[in-house]
């Protein structure tokens, strides 16, 4: 789409921070007005309108993208969200660990428990931890918990959740990194702790870092828009 307009501002309204351009407001696709909550956030946002060339390209805009999902689809699809995150509960990453060799079950430990210790404390949800990949249950009592915990964040929150856990495969880091418990990195280095020990043991490959790219980048996404949420 060729740019339409000259001027962006972020204007104050009675139900949030929207964006102007030449004096309109924007819209999400859906036709919603782009309403957010965080000054700190609609800034992003008109920083993101205000760097685009002669042409709009949305790939170059992703905290708008996000901002148009939770308004336009998070908003409807709560149950279902819930639901999805409630199940990388039941089958989360960080509780399911190696038996050998015995360097990547130390480094497991070192990396994953923390996390898991944190939202035991923090959202009081114990997640029980099992040796090998086939699926075990948790405790229906800590699945509860997860589910008021996931249903309780706002559509924003729960967008950047999503993004947060559907890329790193575990609630626990999901939760860790919108609450800026950990940094993107951080998360980012948890979510893929098997990948990076399998390359460094068996060699760099090229096509395997290409594919951990994504993830990283949506990681990292999901840290900046919680972290402008928060401001």
């Amino acid at each position: 789409m060729k740019r339409f307009y000259t001027a962006v501002a972020v204007e104050a309204f009675e139900d949030g921070f929207g964006i102007l351009l030449d004096g309109r407001p924007v819209r999400t696709p859906g036709r919603a007005p782009v309403r957010v909550a965080s000054k700190a956030l609609a800034e992003a946002l008109r920083d993101e309108w205000a760097a685009q060339g002669e042409r709009i390209d949305p790939i170059s805009m992703p905290l708008t993208q996000l901002t148009n999902t939770a308004i336009d689809l998070t908003a409807e699809r709560r149950r279902e969200t819930v639901a999805e995150l409630v199940g990388y509960g039941e089958t989360d990453l960080l509780c399911y660990r190696a038996d050998r060799p015995q360097s990547l079950v130390e480094r497991q430990e070192a990396s994953w428990q923390p996390l898991l210790d944190w939202l035991d404390r923090r959202h009081g949800i114990a997640l029980r931890v099992y040796i090998g990949i086939l699926h075990q249950p948790q405790d229906p009592r800590a699945i509860a918990r997860l589910e008021h915990v996931v249903g309780a964040c706002d559509d924003f929150e729960l967008t950047a959740l999503h993004m947060g856990v559907t890329s790193a495969g575990s609630v626990a880091i999901g939760l860790a990194t919108v609450a800026g418990h950990i940094t993107a990195e951080e998360a980012a280095d948890a979510a893929f702790l098997d990948d990076r020990y399998q390359i460094e043991h068996w060699g760099a490959d090229a096509d395997a870092e290409a594919r951990l790219a994504p993830g990283r980048a949506d990681i990292a996404l999901a840290w900046r828009f919680a972290a402008l949420l928060r401001t």
